[in-house]
This record gives C-alpha cells, structure tokens and sequence, in this order.
C-alpha cells in the first residue's frame, strides 16, 4: 500500500486535499483525522504539519509527500522533488530598512532574523557570505525594530506589511516556491513501491493538465481548415471530421484554457461556427 504525507493545516492543506480528490483518492471528512486508508486506490494517507513532511518521507518510511518546495530546504532533509504542482507560490526575499544593503553581497557580518533558516544559511554560503542568521518563529518584521537582527528574511507577496514596518526588499529573490511532491533521494525504480508512485503521479499530471486545458469543438469551411489548425494544433494534433454539408469539417482540440477566449475569437473571424468549449475533468497523455 502506497503511504502518502499530506498536509494537514494551512495554506497547502485544502489545495493538496482538492488536487487528491480530483484525482480519484478518498480525502478526510474531518479534520481531526490523522490517518485515511482509500482500499480501493491501495494508499494510505497519514495528515502531518506540513514543516514535518520531508523528514518522515526523507525516513523512507511514507513513500512520497506533498509540501512547499521552501519547507523542503529549510527541512534539509534528505528528500528531493519530483513533480511540481502550481499552487501555493510565495517568493522568499531579503528586506530591511532602506539603505541598509543592495544585495546577499552586503550582509557580511550583519544579522539576518528569518523563520527559514535553512534556506536562509544554504544562500547565503551559495554567496560565500558570512552572516549570523537568527531562527525566529513569524513576525519577524519586528526583529529589526527590536534590534534582534538587521535584515530579515520572509515570504513576500505583496509587501505591505513590510513597507507598514518601514521596510523594503533588496537584491534578488532568495527562492521562488510553490507545492510540490517529494520523495526520498534516490528511491526510484527498484523500490517496491515504484509502480504505485508512477501511478499517482500520472494521475496528479492529469489533474494538472486537465486544469490548464479545455477541450474546442467548432466547425469550419474546408479551405479554411490550415488556418483553424494553426489556432488549434492541440497535443498531436486536431481531430477533423467532415460534416453532412459538403465543405465543412467538425474540428476537435486541446487549447490551453487562459488562452480559449482569444482564440475562439480568432476562429469566429476564420468562418468558424458552432465554437464550443468544455471542461476536461482528467485525462492521461
């Protein structure tokens, strides 16, 4: 049976649980469960704080995970990512009051407060920067008021609370993360849960893809059909099929869904009519 970490509270938990479901797995009802067996799918899945995920995968004991690609540094442990999962993105940045510094270069012999020391630490020797880092758990916008530290270290999204505190980022991006599953280093084929893993993950690649893409239905003049399939090349290529009316095809294809307005209205201009789209809800490619 095929053992899965799971958040179980936070931003990355009801979006891991959803992404599950859509991909055929049983997910808790409550919240105060810790452990759901889905029999059917043959998996267990175990409801963990997410900071915790990629040390109990790293064991070898839960065969893969679900996190945030930041907990997965700041863990160090030894587990790797195999399969990004497009949400819960933060980007994680250096701020401190204006002036202070322009960049990673700057911060030798200064003190960066941050609640990711790992990262924090594994860049700044990256840089062969020589910098204390202090491990502080949230608020850290306070650290430098509070004389605690120079510099911090934290997720920004829109940086409001740290202009509120006086602050502004500098230099790079430390890391852009986003959720993602994980496995131990090095587990692959030989393991004996392989099969099980590949399974799951063609299933969460589905989900993925399904989510990124419609399926467009229209149809249109033969002569024209070159150009209606420069629009829609969709994977391999459109399915086309010849309607009753003499000259006119049905067409059928995968487009990318932020893009099917745009292109529906391209088609219209083409001479396509009956443009439709529908929502694939899984798929296998």
């Amino acid at each position: 049976m095929l053992r899965i970490a799971v958040p179980n509270k936070g931003s990355l938990s009801g979006p891991a649980s959803a992404i599950l479901h859509e991909a055929g797995y049983q997910q808790r009802k409550e919240s105060k469960e810790l452990v759901l067996v889905d029999p059917v799918n043959e998996v267990e899945f175990f409801y963990l704080r997410p900071r915790d995920i990629a040390i109990y995968v790293a064991t070898g004991r839960l065969d893969i995970g679900i996190t945030g690609r930041d907990l997965l540094v700041d863990s160090g442990a030894d587990a790797e990512e195999i399969l990004p999962l497009g949400f819960a993105r933060s980007t994680f940045r250096f701020a401190a009051r204006p002036g202070t510094a322009e960049s990673a270069d700057d911060l030798k012999g200064r003190t960066v407060a941050t609640s990711y020391e790992g990262i924090v630490a594994r860049h700044l020797a990256e840089h062969g920067v020589d910098a204390s880092v202090v491990h502080l758990d949230g608020a850290v916008e306070t650290a430098i008021e509070l004389g605690v530290a120079q510099v911090i270290a934290d997720v920004v999204e829109t940086g409001t609370s740290l202009r509120n505190a006086g602050l502004e980022v500098f230099g790079e991006p430390i890391m852009h993360s986003e959720a993602v599953v994980i496995r131990r280093t090095g587990a692959g084929s030989e393991d004996a849960a392989e099969p099980k893993v590949q399974q799951f993950l063609r299933r969460i690649q589905g989900v993925l893809v399904a989510r990124a893409y419609v399926m467009m239905d229209y149809d249109c003049r033969a002569e024209h059909l070159e150009q209606a399939v420069a629009l829609t090349p969709g994977l391999e290529s459109p399915t086309v099929s010849p309607l009753h009316n003499e000259g006119w095809v049905a067409v059928r294809a995968m487009v990318p869904a932020k893009d099917a307005q745009r292109i529906m209205d391209d088609l219209y201009e083409l001479g396509a009519r009956a443009i439709l789209t529908t929502a694939i809800h899984a798929c296998r490619l």
